[in-house]
């Protein structure tokens, strides 16, 4: 292609923070939590306590399947155990600070403090067919794409597995109780797009993923399905993921089909080049049988010009037919100090039908919960 079609009409300007993908030092962990253990942790954890073994596994059924919260609930614990037992492992990991909805109410997104003061924010969404919630797996994020509000922050810290499922769990009470219009209703979704890089908390997010899916009381009893992580595209832990024998649903923040920009937008990039990314995700879909969703942020005369539909087209196609992939376009959402604005209608169109053209399958992301910060790139999680 000539030196014209590669030029772009915008300039990406603000300096990129340094990539960040271990903890910063000097954290103190969060409280251990039912939700940190596997059924045989907990049952050490309940002997550790004094008290018999199946104590444990009562515990995980007021919390994994009745949603309980209320200690005086778990009627089936004697009195002189329960304080003893809640304290040590069902400890206070969120406390909200803020909730604010949408979409009638429909979407919900909750400002929660973490025991140390971090902030984080997840958002409830419920559809008719569905009810999903997008958590967060990181205070902030180290990944500093310059287009994301929690990039833009800079990471504080990793959380922990039971912090990671405590979000989960309060959108199924939420849901199990009618608090959101519709009815009484099962939570069925979860997604990985929150603030922070789950791929940069790994050991976190699988021990989180594994409670999810183990079935009741040990765990939720969620299908694997129906949970999906999202990456900026750190490959070793892709390559990982594979291995885990976890179906969840890979979704890979691509962002430019080119490196020249994609180093720009996605700084990981300069680590791992497209091509790189693009190859582990088509590696993940093959073994695991599960189609991979290409995650695209439109952003006006930055990304969305028609050559790089194609070439983005041809990238994917290069692997094999259109089978193992689903481009999701998502119009960027706005946020403060931005100096970018989501691709005009007509741009957006063209991507969609080069794309098409290609034999590639194409949609454009439903914006919800933007007008309370509640979509993709804008979660900043701040108190003010």
């Amino acid at each position: 292609m000539s030196d014209a079609q590669q030029s772009r009409a915008g300039s990406v300007n603000p300096t990129p923070l340094p990539l960040v993908f271990d903890q910063p030092r000097g954290r103190r962990k969060p409280p251990r939590h039912l939700a940190d253990l596997d059924a045989d942790g907990r049952t050490v954890a309940a002997e550790a306590l004094g008290e018999p073994a199946y104590r444990a596994k009562q515990l995980a059924r007021h919390y994994f399947t009745r949603l309980v919260d209320d200690p005086a609930d778990m009627t089936d614990l004697p009195a002189a155990s329960r304080d003893r037992l809640v304290a040590d492992l069902l400890p206070a990991l969120l406390t909200p600070v803020r909730s604010l909805e949408a979409d009638g109410g429909t979407t919900r997104k909750t400002l929660w403090r973490l025991f140390d003061g971090a902030l984080v924010e997840s958002v409830l969404m419920r559809y008719p067919d569905r009810a999903t919630i997008c958590v967060s797996s990181q205070a902030g994020c180290g990944m500093a794409c310059p287009f994301c509000a929690t990039g833009q922050g800079g990471l504080q810290r990793n959380m922990s597995a039971g912090e990671i499922v405590e979000q989960v769990v309060d959108g199924a009470r939420a849901m199990a109780r009618g608090d959101v219009p519709g009815g009484a209703g099962r939570l069925s979704n979860v997604v990985f797009m929150g603030m922070g890089e789950p791929m940069a908390n790994y050991k976190a997010v699988i021990g989180a993923i594994r409670t999810m899916v183990a079935p009741a009381p040990d765990g939720l009893g969620m299908s694997a399905r129906g949970i999906t992580v999202s990456t900026v595209g750190l490959v070793p832990r892709i390559n990982q993921l594979a291995d885990e024998d976890i179906p969840v649903t890979l979704a890979v923040s691509l962002h430019a089909p080119d490196d020249e920009l994609r180093d720009e937008l996605v700084p990981v990039n300069t680590r791992w080049k497209v091509h790189d990314v693009v190859a582990v995700a088509w590696e993940y879909a093959r073994r695991t049988k599960r189609r991979v969703s290409i995650e695209y942020a439109m952003i006006k005369d930055i990304n969305d010009q028609a050559w790089r539909a194609d070439l983005l087209g041809d990238v994917l196609r290069s692997y094999g037919d259109w089978s193992w992939v689903h481009v999701n376009l998502i119009p960027l959402n706005p946020t403060p100090g931005s100096i970018w604005t989501a691709s005009r209608r007509e741009d957006e169109a063209e991507f969609v039908r080069r794309l098409q053209a290609k034999g590639v399958p194409t949609t454009v992301r439903d914006t919800r919960g933007r007008e309370i910060d509640g979509a993709c790139g804008q979660l900043a999680a701040t108190d003010t």
